[in-house]
């Protein structure tokens, strides 16, 4: 790869910081525009696209090709399998060339007679970016409400389809989070408003179909900028639930589903450091708690006792070594995820004490929970997927753990499973602690000598675990000699609770050490070429990739670094940006002096220094809404300004896209091919 182009080259305006007796220059600050209209801020990202393209050009033939090839891959004309909902079976479909799908209902599993709902291709038509999240019917069938954001931004706006007459109603719900919830009575939903300046959710309103939202009552206000707000209803459809989450602390309020008009209840008093997760069915509610459980027990408990922690009954006590992550309630069973050793296992239980385990053979997995509406089903769904097993559908006999194929994603071309291999190994990081590690090959292109190109995937942080899924994307690396990794480093949950602890505020470079021992241990085994390995990361991934870069930049010959968090001292002393306050739990307080110390001591921004970095790939999002576009185009101005290597340094702005990239099942693979052709173009080429 040649570089094309001189680089743009931004001005300095030095910008002065101080807290806690600390002083910080930041040359580059003046590239925040919360409008995002700013002329000369527009023009340097458009400059920086140019001189992107520039440098890939030479490239263009083989992003082409890598875009076909994984297009090629799927499927064009597809169906989801039907769920029964009530009295209608629901499905949705893509066809041909199109991005979107179209969603259906029928009475029947064969959906003989299946009427449209929607058709997300029209709802796009006119829109660069277009997702739509919520899709949910009253419960008496006739009314459909969805939610669609177009700018990427993930402010939803609500609209409501009449399913009887096919008409859309007048009603329209703006600057929402996106999730609709219906009372018992079809014509009441209750939904969450955001805060346009800090993006988050903090309200819940009441509203009643045939009357504007300027009329629509607030129930709920959170004033604690830390948590998270969600909603949801019970398991039995009896109350409605506003969900509230910090990082370490849980909180549910209820109503009556019959009542909308009614007051939400506090269900347990707020406790910091009370996690749970809960269901109400019937007569009882079951809470998912951390109280006296770091991973988590589960117990029963009478709607009248909840407060009275002495009347909870344990049904399932706290392990160790076991984290318990989901339960879903049947009339005749329950199902609980747990995971232990890194791997997911599903425990279906009986409500007389009686269980069995239900699991997979493969070495290295993810399987989970389907979509289950019914509580009266006596099978459950099961999604299921490994590194070299496509997507599946399973439904298993609740009474017999008897596993019945529903449907696997076809892979087209010649994908055969036997042609690859995967392996789970634990590596031992430099305080001795093991870290697990998924890896997945081409078993003809790998011998493990030391000469095949690798790339390393990591996130490691909020308890999110990066399992090991199929993507028949990454197997145009593993067809070209690639061996592909995921560290499930410290900040997940992959082995527990403590896990993600040992990651987080103080413990931080825990995560960023166990990728670096892992790069360098899966050298030293032979699984990748000393001169040949690759790293990438998205968000939280991208301040891996940021601090990974300062820490050990000569371990790695090029890194992709997508919709990166990097300037986290700036961001998290600022409680104007969507997302601070409530994530100090999780980076610390920088406002607190030790907390201040750790984030400074890592944060990759103010961390850069006057040395060789790797070929580096930089993406955002003009509109993203969780880590500002400006995080990493200050990045890139200071890598350039500091760097004293000659490698390529390009960053791509999305003008149309937020966090999540470009939407549509084919527009976000240009993104794949583009950073795949990054890759691969640094290699040695192979001389005649």
């Amino acid at each position: 790869m040649t570089k094309a182009l001189t680089p743009p080259v931004a001005k300095k305006v030095p910008h002065e910081m101080e807290i806690h007796g600390h002083k910080r220059t930041d040359n580059y600050y003046w590239m925040r525009d919360d409008k995002r209209q700013n002329d000369e801020i527009l023009a340097h990202l458009k400059a920086e696209n140019d001189y992107c393209e520039a440098v890939m050009t030479p490239q263009k033939s083989l992003q082409d090709q890598l875009f076909e090839e994984m297009k090629g891959r799927i499927v064009k004309d597809d169906s989801s399998v039907p769920v029964k909902d009530g009295r209608y079976w629901y499905t949705n479909e893509v066809s041909g060339e199109e991005e979107y799908g179209r969603h259906y209902r029928a009475l029947n599993e064969a959906m003989d007679d299946k009427s449209l709902l929607l058709d997300v291709n029209e709802l796009a038509n006119e829109f660069e970016y277009y997702e739509l999240a919520d899709l949910t019917v009253s419960p008496n069938d006739n009314l459909l409400a969805y939610s669609e954001d177009t700018d990427g931004r993930r402010i939803y706006t609500v609209k409501f389809k009449d399913l009887t007459t096919g008409q859309m109603l007048e009603d329209c719900l703006l600057e929402t989070e996106g999730e609709v919830i219906w009372a018992n009575d079809n014509r009441t939903v209750f939904y969450v408003k955001k805060d346009l300046q800090t993006l988050l959710g903090f309200q819940v309103y009441r509203h009643v179909l045939g009357t504007p939202q300027s009329e629509d009552v607030l129930v709920y206000e959170e004033q604690d900028s830390q948590y998270y707000m969600g909603l949801g209803k019970s398991r039995d459809d009896s109350q409605i639930f506003i969900y509230l989450s910090a990082t370490e602390t849980s909180d549910v309020l209820y109503l009556d589903a019959e009542q909308p008009m009614g007051d939400f209840q506090r269900l347990l008093a707020r406790q910091e450091g009370h996690e749970y997760g809960l269901d109400k069915f019937g007569e009882y509610y079951y809470l998912l708690t951390n109280s006296d459980a770091k991973n988590f027990r589960m117990v029963r408990v009478a709607l009248d006792a909840v407060n009275d922690p002495s009347q909870w009954q344990e049904l399932i006590a706290h392990r160790k070594n076991v984290l318990l992550e989901g339960l879903e309630l049947f009339d005749s069973h329950f199902v609980i995820t747990e995971r232990e050793m890194g791997q997911i296992r599903f425990v279906i239980h009986d409500y007389s004490g009686a269980s069995y385990q239900l699991g997979f053979a493969d070495e290295c997995y993810f399987a989970g929970l389907g979509y289950n509406p019914e509580p009266s089903s006596t099978s459950v769904r099961i999604t299921y997927s490994s590194l070299t097993t496509p997507s599946s559908v399973y439904e298993c006999d609740l009474a017999t753990g008897q596993k019945t194929l529903k449907k696997q994603v076809k892979v087209l071309g010649d994908f055969k499973p036997q042609d690859y291999a995967s392996e789970r190994i634990h590596i031992t990081a430099r305080d001795g602690e093991k870290v697990p590690v998924s890896i997945v090959y081409r078993k003809s292109l790998f011998n493990k000598d030391g000469t095949n190109p690798l790339l390393q995937y990591g996130y490691g942080a909020y308890g999110y675990t990066i399992d090991p899924v199929f993507s028949s994307s990454t197997l145009s690396l593993l067809d070209r000699g690639f061996v592909y990794v995921i560290a499930h480093i410290r900040g997940s949950e992959m082995l527990g609770r403590q896990w993600y602890e040992n990651g987080k505020k103080a413990n931080k470079e825990n995560s960023f050490n166990d990728f670096v021992d892992v790069t360098r241990a899966l050298i030293t085994q032979q699984y990748g070429a000393t001169d040949k390995i690759f790293a990438s990361g998205g968000s939280a991934g991208g301040l891996l990739m940021g601090a990974v870069m300062n820490q050990a930049p000569e371990l790695y010959l090029g890194v992709g670094c997508h919709v990166p968090f990097l300037d986290v001292l700036t961001t998290m002393l600022d409680e104007s940006i969507p997302l601070t306050t409530n994530e100090y739990d999780e980076w610390g307080n920088p406002n607190q002096l030790a907390d201040y110390e750790t984030i400074l001591s890592y944060s990759p921004y103010d961390n850069l220094a006057a040395k060789d970095y790797p070929n580096t790939l930089v993406t955002t999002g003009l509109h993203d809404s969780q880590v500002q576009y400006w995080e990493p185009m200050k990045w890139v101005a200071k890598l350039r300004e500091l760097k004293t290597d000659d490698n390529v340094l390009v960053f791509k702005t999305d003008m149309d896209a937020g966090h999540g990239g470009a939407s549509g099942r084919f527009k976000s693979l240009h993104e794949k091919a583009l950073e795949m052709a990054f890759f691969i173009s640094l290699l040695p080429q192979p001389t005649d």
